[in-house]
C-alpha cells in the first residue's frame, strides 16, 4: 500500500510488468520479420507454418508442466473460438495487409486495439473504466493519430491499397479483440491456460491451413534459412513464449489495460527500424511516440479497477 493507504495497482507490480515487458519487446520486433515471411510463400501458408511451431512447443510445454490435454467439450469450444479470432482471423489479416502497407503503419493502426478491448470488456465482461484509465486511453490515441499520419505520409503505396491494408487491419483487430476478451471470461479460468492456448493453437492452425488451401492451393514452402529462421522466431518466440503471457497478464488486469502493450509496439518497432533499416524520426513521429508513452503510464497507474 501507499502513503495514503490505497493498494498498489496489480498492474504495476513486478509480476505483471515484466511479462508485459517482454511481450512488448517481442511484439515489437516481429512486424520486420512478418514483412519476409510474404515475399514468396502465400501468406496465409506462412501463417499456418508459424501456428504449426507454436502448436508443437505449446503442447510439450503442457506436457512437460503436466497439464491435462483431453479436453472436455467445453473447453474445445472455447478453445475453437479462441483459435478462430485471434490465430486464424487476426493473422491471416495481419499478413495480408503488411502486402498492402508498410509494416510500421500496420503496427500503428493495430495499436488501436485498445479501443474494442475495452469496449467489448465493458459490453460483456462488464469492466467499468475510471477516468484516469479514460485519460490514459485518450492520449495514447491522440499519440498513435500523430504516428498514424506520419506513417500515412510516408507510405509509398497508393490511396486503394492502403485503405485495403487498413481494412485488412481493422478485420485483424476485431479477431484479437475477441480472442483477448474471452480470456477474461469465467470459462476461461475454469481450465489451464496452457493446455487450453495448445488446443487453441492447434484448431486456429487446422483453420490457417484450410483457408491457405481454399485461397491459394497445395502449400508452397521457401527453404531458404531467413525464411525458416522467422517461421521459428515467430512461431517460438512470437507465439508459444509470448501469448502464455499476455493471456496471463488479462486474467489479472483485464484486456483494455492489457491492450496497452499494442500502444508502445509501434514505438519500439520504430526504434528498432532506427537501427536495423535506418528510420528517420519527424516531428509528428516523435511527439506521437512520447503521448503514446504518457497515456501508457497514466492508464496503467490507474487505482481504480477495471473489473
Amino acid at each position: 500500500m501507499n502513503a495514503a493507504g490505497e493498494a498498489r495497482p496489480q498492474s504495476t507490480r513486478a509480476s505483471i510488468l515484466i511479462p508485459f515487458g517482454i511481450v512488448t519487446l517481442v511484439w515489437s520486433s516481429t512486424w520486420i520479420v512478418i514483412r519476409d515471411q510474404i515475399t514468396s510463400v502465400p501468406p496465409s501458408w506462412s501463417v499456418t507454418y508459424r501456428f504449426t511451431a507454436a502448436s508443437i512447443a505449446m503442447l510439450l510445454y503442457a506436457l512437460a508442466k503436466g497439464e491435462r490435454l483431453r479436453p472436455d467439450a467445453r473447453q474445445l469450444g472455447f478453445a475453437f473460438l479462441v483459435g478462430l479470432g485471434q490465430f486464424c482471423v487476426n493473422f491471416n489479416f495481419v499478413y495480408r495487409a503488411e502486402a498492402y502497407i508498410a509494416s510500421g503503419l500496420v503496427a500503428v493502426v493495430f495499436a488501436l486495439m485498445l479501443v474494442p478491448n475495452a469496449l467489448l470488456a465493458r459490453i460483456f465482461l462488464g469492466q467499468r473504466l475510471g477516468r484516469q484509465l479514460l485519460l490514459g486511453s485518450a492520449i495514447a490515441i491522440a499519440g498513435i493519430s500523430l504516428l498514424f499520419v506520419h506513417e500515412a505520409r510516408v507510405d509509398t503505396h497508393g490511396p486503394a491499397q492502403v485503405l485495403a491494408g487498413l481494412g485488412f487491419v481493422g478485420l485483424a483487430i476485431l479477431g484479437a479483440s475477441a480472442g483477448n476478451v474471452l480470456q477474461a471470461t469465467k470459462t476461461a479460468r475454469a481450465y489451464p491456460l496452457i493446455s487450453t492456448l495448445a488446443w487453441s493453437m492447434v484448431i486456429g492452425t487446422g483453420l490457417d491451413a484450410l483457408v491457405a488451401w481454399t485461397l491459394t492451393g497445395p502449400p508452397v514452402m521457401e527453404w531458404r534459412a531467413a525464411y525458416i529462421g522467422g517461421i521459428l522466431y515467430l512461431g517460438l518466440i512470437g507465439s508459444a513464449l509470448t501469448f502464455p503471457l499476455y493471456y496471463a497478464v488479462i486474467r489479472v488486469i483485464g484486456p483494455a489495460k492489457a491492450a496497452y502493450s499494442n500502444v508502445l509496439v509501434p514505438v519500439l518497432a520504430m526504434l528498432i527500424s532506427t537501427v536495423f533499416e535506418g528510420y528517420r524520426w519527424s516531428t509528428l513521429s516523435a511527439a506521437g511516440g512520447l503521448l503514446a508513452l504518457v497515456g501508457l503510464v497514466i492508464a496503467l497507474t490507474a487505482r481504480r479497477p477495471n473489473r
